[in-house]
């Protein structure tokens, strides 16, 4: 009975060790590797270059301020379109005080000078009368009388110009500020009861409102100079723009900036491109955008993936399958690529299975 009790338990430690024996046998026995193929196609092979930029206006007009004061009134707001002419803003002029005080003192001389022209004109005109004096002599004080009266007229108009921004009987008042150009109004960075500087020589003047043509924009951006001497201007472009979904703009390229930008340590060339603008679409000054400039293309051309290849130093090659699972290597000739698939321009067929490295 024992020796059968022994037989049983030794068989059942043998049943245990062998399916641990298989368990573990199992576990590191690997499979064989088996690997894709794919084999090269006939497709068109296109290489970008993508410009970063903005969409823009191409004429786009600040309206300054013609005198120094404080703004007064507005008359548009952002958005609405104005015309040539047209009146934005009256600003209440704030004169200068030693230019004031210097222009009214000059009213007081040519006042002077008028009144004393004017009583030495009655004078010589009574003694003309009696024949004292020649007409010649009278009609030279005359003339001088006539003179400071304009000289009068002309102090007085000054002051009231350094007063008022107008000369009084004027159509025309420097404090009334219109519109330069056609178009839609882009922003106006002042407001009613704000500081203004006229322009001159040594001021740009404060911006009253911006005014564009939103029918003609253009694209803006910069592309490296590794890229820039490839592209010439005529170029199509294709836009993508961030507001506008699902949908990308013509552009032909019409300007390579000359000399480059140093940013960030590479050099960037400024690049502008007139947008074919739809009818359907309105695109508002400040858009973010990409522009897709096609450097060069092959149609109809032998592709593969540049997933496929593999280098040995600067040898490109592949590996094709000469039976199941079975690679021999083959050197590759290659083309134009754009980052994904590439040119095959000598090396194996579209009939050859190529081998997909893991």
């Amino acid at each position: 009975m024992k020796r059968i009790a022994f037989i049983l338990l030794f068989l059942v430690v043998l049943a245990v060790a062998g399916g641990l024996g298989k368990y573990f046998y199992d576990q590191t026995r690997e499979d064989p590797e088996v690997f894709e193929t794919e084999h090269a196609y006939i497709g068109n092979v296109v290489k970008k270059t993508v410009a970063t930029g903005a969409i823009v206006p191409r004429r786009e007009v600040a309206v300054k301020a013609q005198v120094t004061g404080v703004v007064e009134e507005l008359f548009v707001e952002a958005g609405q379109n104005v015309a040539q002419g047209q009146l934005v803003a009256r600003i209440r002029v704030v004169p200068d005080e030693a230019a004031l005080q210097n222009a009214r003192e000059g009213v007081t001389a040519a006042r002077i000078a008028a009144d004393a022209a004017e009583v030495e004109r009655a004078r010589q005109e009574l003694l003309f009368r009696d024949g004292t004096i020649a007409e010649q002599t009278y009609l030279q004080v005359k003339l001088d009388a006539e003179q400071a009266q304009q000289q009068l007229k002309a102090a007085e108009s000054a002051l009231e110009v350094i007063r008022t921004g107008a000369a009084r009987g004027s159509k025309t008042a420097a404090n009334l500020v219109r519109s330069t150009a056609d178009g839609m109004v882009l922003d106006v960075p002042v407001e009613k009861g704000n500081s203004v500087i006229q322009a001159n020589n040594f001021n740009e003047g404060t911006t009253i409102v911006s005014v564009a043509d939103m029918s003609e924009m253009v694209f803006e951006g910069k592309v490296d100079e590794s890229e820039v001497g490839k592209l010439t201007e005529g170029m199509a472009l294709e836009l993508t723009i961030g507001a506008v979904d699902k949908r990308t703009l013509p552009a032909t390229l019409d300007f390579i900036a000359p000399k480059g930008i140093n940013e960030e340590g590479t050099i960037k060339f400024e690049i502008r491109a007139s947008v074919d603008l739809p009818e359907d679409i309105f695109l508002r000054a400040g858009y973010s955008a990409n522009a897709d400039i096609v450097l060069e293309s092959a149609d109809s051309v032998l592709l593969i993936k540049e997933a496929w290849l593999q280098f040995a130093g600067d040898t490109a090659y592949v590996e094709v399958e000469t039976s199941e699972q079975a690679f021999e290597r083959r050197d590759v000739e290659l083309g134009l690529s754009d980052g994904i698939v590439v040119e095959l321009v000598a090396g194996p067929d579209s009939s050859a299975a190529i081998k997909v490295p893991h």
